[in-house]
């Protein structure tokens, strides 16, 4: 393959697509050589840039891959903004900034509901299922803003990832009981059985108006709907190893094929 039909990625989740060259980020730009310096800055778009590139590429005018990534990566206040904005389904959320936030949140919701950390936090680790005032408080202070969530009466949900709207995989997450998360690191199940295709539906359509390329969807359904509780831009391939797949594997067919 000729170097000018080769496409540029920083990041290495490409690393085995056979089209593309992964230069790896450097966290400062003279680092790289010069002549990496000149692919990159030659090319229409650019593919994984990181948090660090992908503002500077976009404000030269370039593409970027996947589109609707960094921005709201572990960020879950923007995401629900996000959804919002999109009309999406999604757990009633409310954001509380400053004072009196203990009453204010009371007025907008009863017991039990759910509290989230809002940033930064993955694998369940900042999930708190909110039974009683003093669980609040507990949660308000050593949160501010506080996320707090609509609690759905589920015991599993469905997560979908997929690349370029395609549905590459999906599974369920079943919690353990006693456990009201249904994170496979806090010890829910995985399964592989009766996969809703209204599901997939579901999400494909929530990733091609959120304009995410690249994304693992927590998807439940409660009430007679579907709804989507998170998007995850950096994900487990725990449900992929159970299932016997290589995630690597299936970007580099994707490649292959085209549809990247």
């Amino acid at each position: 393959m000729e170097e000018k039909k080769l496409r540029i990625s920083l990041g290495k989740r490409l690393r085995s697509c056979p089209s593309f060259r992964s230069f790896g980020v450097m966290s400062n730009w003279e680092d790289y050589d010069f002549h990496v310096k000149e692919l990159i800055q030659s090319a229409d778009e650019i593919f994984y840039p990181s948090p660090l590139y992908d503002p500077l590429f976009r404000s030269l005018g370039k593409r970027v891959f996947p589109r609707s990534y960094y921005y709201f990566m572990g960020n879950k206040i923007r995401q629900t903004d996000l959804f919002r904005l999109l009309e999406i389904s999604h757990p009633r959320t409310r954001v509380y900034y400053g004072r009196h936030r203990q009453k204010r949140v009371l007025e907008d919701f009863s017991f039990p509901f759910v509290a989230k950390t809002p940033v930064g936090s993955s694998q369940g680790k900042g999930v708190f299922f909110i039974q009683n005032e003093e669980a609040l408080m507990s949660y308000l202070n050593a949160h501010n803003p506080a996320y707090i969530q609509e609690y759905l009466p589920i015991d599993r949900d469905l997560r979908v990832v997929l690349i370029q709207g395609h549905v590459v995989h999906a599974y369920w997450r079943i919690h353990s009981p006693g456990n009201f998360r249904n994170n496979v690191a806090q010890g829910a199940r995985i399964s592989f059985d009766d996969i809703p295709e209204e599901g997939l539906a579901f999400a494909r359509n929530v990733a091609c108006r959120c304009r995410f390329d690249d994304v693992g969807l927590d998807v439940c359904y409660a009430h007679g709907r579907y709804y989507v509780i998170e998007a995850n831009m950096v994900f487990g391939f725990e449900g992929f190893r159970r299932a016997g797949m290589d995630f690597y594997d299936i970007l580099k067919q994707m490649d292959i094929e085209g549809l990247l």
